[in-house]
């Protein structure tokens, strides 16, 4: 059932969405059909699927890490903000030189943006027991602040007619296209490549391991002289580099600038993400790419049925809903007994 459950869980989710869409009026097959079906028709829509998997997966390989070691980090979404800003920093003043380090600077401005940004929590988790749950969710929300402060402000484009974005990225700033004709960038190669390493990293190195311990057995990590603060500062930097890498790769990538709002959500779902691939990065790879069919199927809703976009999120929420439901079969199961006569 540890592996079962999600699939359950995908499955209620799906049937659910369906009885959604039949009380607004719509005929839940064909919503069904649009939502999980017609994206992977044709080479756009494989494409845009690997172009939107790319940010849950490395947000939810980022989460599923700080899960391990005990830790909540609910921020991504923050990370992530920070993150394009970094690496949108190092574009927009060194972009345009035609020279090769450009790229690889932006990309790494990108990962230290959204792991200075998950230091913060861990400072004050470390230094002064603030729970994580509350300082890195509360920081994202001052991340998105500081990003609509400077697209609004000092690097805002003095020729985009007063729009709140900042000046294209120059092309040597920006990730290569894989496919030609597509939006799907080289960010995607970056976030398979996490999903081996965050394998080995958990599963395969002493560092994982005492992660791994400290997250399960905190008493007995203490005991055998775990470094817990070394390992706090470790699993949330971690976890906010690959937040802030997924960050710069949509900035470099498909938006190609700066713009008020950089992810529809995707550091939040890639909470969802992180549990429906039971914390193990092959199971988010798998996760990542239905979250993603959701996310363009959804947009396929508004399109061909003028569905509204809280559409999507009913079914996110009724995802994480039954997921949370099934897991309940992983350590009980429905016993039948028969009814007792006095």
């Amino acid at each position: 059932m540890l592996w079962l459950s999600p699939v359950l869980a995908a499955v209620l989710a799906a049937a659910g969405g369906g009885l959604v869409f039949a009380a607004l009026g719509y005929d839940p097959l064909l919503a069904l059909r649009t939502l999980f079906i017609d994206p992977l028709a044709t080479l756009d829509g494989l494409t845009e699927l690997g172009l939107k998997a790319t940010p849950l997966l490395l947000c939810a390989i980022g989460i599923a890490i700080a899960v391990q070691a005990g830790l909540w980090n609910i921020g991504a979404e923050g990370q992530l903000t920070m993150g394009a800003i970094a690496g949108g920093g190092i574009a927009l003043a060194f972009g345009g030189g035609g020279h090769w380090w450009i790229l690889p600077a932006t990309l790494l401005a990108g990962a230290a943006g959204g792991a200075a940004w998950a230091a913060i929590p861990a400072l004050l988790k470390t230094r002064f027991h603030a729970h994580e749950i509350l300082t890195t969710l509360m920081l994202s929300y001052v991340a998105v602040q500081i990003l609509g402060w400077l697209v609004h402000g000092p690097w805002i484009d003095p020729e985009g007619f007063n729009f709140p974005q900042s000046r294209m990225f120059e092309p040597d700033a920006l990730l290569p296209v894989l496919v030609e004709g597509s939006r799907l960038h080289a960010g995607a190669l970056l976030a398979l490549l996490a999903v081996p390493l965050a394998w080995l990293l958990l599963a395969r190195t002493a560092a994982g391991f005492r992660l791994r311990t400290i997250g399960l057995a905190p008493r007995a990590a203490r005991y055998a002289g775990f470094p817990e603060r070394g390992s706090v500062w470790f699993a949330l930097c971690l976890s906010g580099a690959l937040a802030g890498l997924a960050g710069v790769g949509e900035a470099a990538g498909p938006v190609g600038q700066l713009q008020p709002v950089m992810s529809p959500g995707y550091g939040f779902a890639g909470i969802i993400v992180a549990f429906l691939g039971r914390l193990q990065p092959f199971g988010i790879l798998a996760a990542a790419l239905l979250m993603a069919l959701i996310y363009l199927g959804g947009e396929q809703l508004q399109v061909s049925m003028q569905l509204p976009l809280a559409a999507t999120g009913t079914i996110q929420g009724m995802l994480l809903f039954f997921l949370l439901a099934s897991d309940v079969f992983i350590d009980h199961r429905l016993v039948w007994m028969a009814r007792r006569h006095a």
